[in-house]
């Protein structure tokens, strides 16, 4: 348990190493009992064992809940199940039902970071501040990056062009999108509202809107992709090669949260891709062992100025500033 002088506390769950880590980096460290009338931060980062973690916080939630805490405030930096925020044929929608689960344990209010969906907010029954990690992400990419004036944004897929435009725009680079038809899509086709389901031709060709570049002609070229979530990483390995025979020089793939699961790193490290830049929302210490090229990104400042104030009652407007819209 951590406990801040102030008169709230901050719980760090016990599921990882890495949980303790970032709770640390919040805040200080002390041990009080009682939890009457005060208001309760739990930290909760999501390993692999992704159900053990749920169910963690959920009974932290519920203990403190009936101890009579005033206001019980989940910090969960990575919320899990968000990419199953939409109704696909006949399947449930499990993020709502999370949702649902962690108001009835005792939850009042959330701190999480770049939710898959926005619309996942309104699943919540109380309060949900939705950080960003693209302040850190660009600062990254100016301070780290070499020449990154010479780089251009590049989206892997249509449905992240929005998000890449915002980065580019505040970056002032340009922008590439590949696009071509998607395996699994997350489009309405998908989304149990057509009974039964259409028949779609898969066979799709895969294209690059970046032209060809001359090398005597111009410089090489810097290639950032940027998504929030980095698990499966096949897609990004092809995209990788694609932007290869298409004259780029580096690339550097950009994500809030690197789950890299099963040999995601091994994929990496024997791919073209240069970086994985991610943040320290979810542990891949692991991965980083196995894979030199992941590079991690701390986000806590910005979840213990979050964590600040709420406890103050001071606006979170300051930590949206300069957030753009498709962010």
């Amino acid at each position: 348990m951590n406990v801040a002088k102030s008169g709230y506390r901050v719980f760090s769950a016990n599921s990882s190493a890495a949980c303790t880590e970032l709770a640390k980096k919040i805040t200080e460290v002390e041990v009080k009992e009682s939890v009457r009338g005060q208001t309760i931060f739990i930290i909760q980062t999501i390993p692999r064992d992704v159900n053990t973690a749920i169910m963690e916080l959920l009974v932290m939630a519920y203990a403190l809940k009936t101890s009579c805490a005033k206001n019980i405030i989940g910090v969960i930096p990575y919320f899990p199940y968000s990419k199953q925020c939409k109704m696909r044929k006949r399947g449930s929608i499990v993020c709502k039902l999370l949702a649902s689960m962690l108001a009835r344990a005792g939850l009042t209010h959330i701190i999480t970071m770049d939710l898959h969906q926005k619309e996942i907010q309104g699943f919540f029954s109380f309060p949900v501040d939705n950080l960003r990690a693209s302040p850190f992400l660009i600062q990254y990419i100016q301070e780290e990056i070499p020449d990154y004036r010479n780089a251009i944004i590049v989206a892997k897929s249509p449905a992240a062009a929005k998000r890449a435009q915002s980065y580019a725009e505040r970056l002032r680079l340009g922008l590439a999108v590949i696009h071509g038809e998607a395996q699994c899509s997350e489009s309405d086709m998908a989304d149990g509202r057509h009974s039964p389901p259409s028949v779609r031709n898969t066979t799709g060709h895969t294209g690059l809107e970046l032209p060809l570049m001359m090398a005597k002609e111009k410089p090489p070229i810097t290639v950032v992709g940027d998504d929030d979530i980095i698990d499966d990483v096949g897609d990004y390995v092809a995209a990788a090669e694609i932007l290869k025979e298409r004259g780029a020089y580096k690339i550097y793939i950009m994500a809030t949260h690197g789950l890299l699961s099963a040999d995601a790193p091994r994929l990496i490290e024997e791919s073209a891709i240069d970086e994985v830049v991610v943040t320290n929302t979810v542990p891949h210490e692991v991965q980083k062992l196995q894979c030199p090229k992941i590079k991690t990104v701390d986000v806590s400042m910005i979840l213990a100025e979050a964590i600040r104030r709420i406890h103050n009652g001071e606006s979170m407007a300051y930590l949206f500033r300069n957030i753009t819209v498709d962010d």
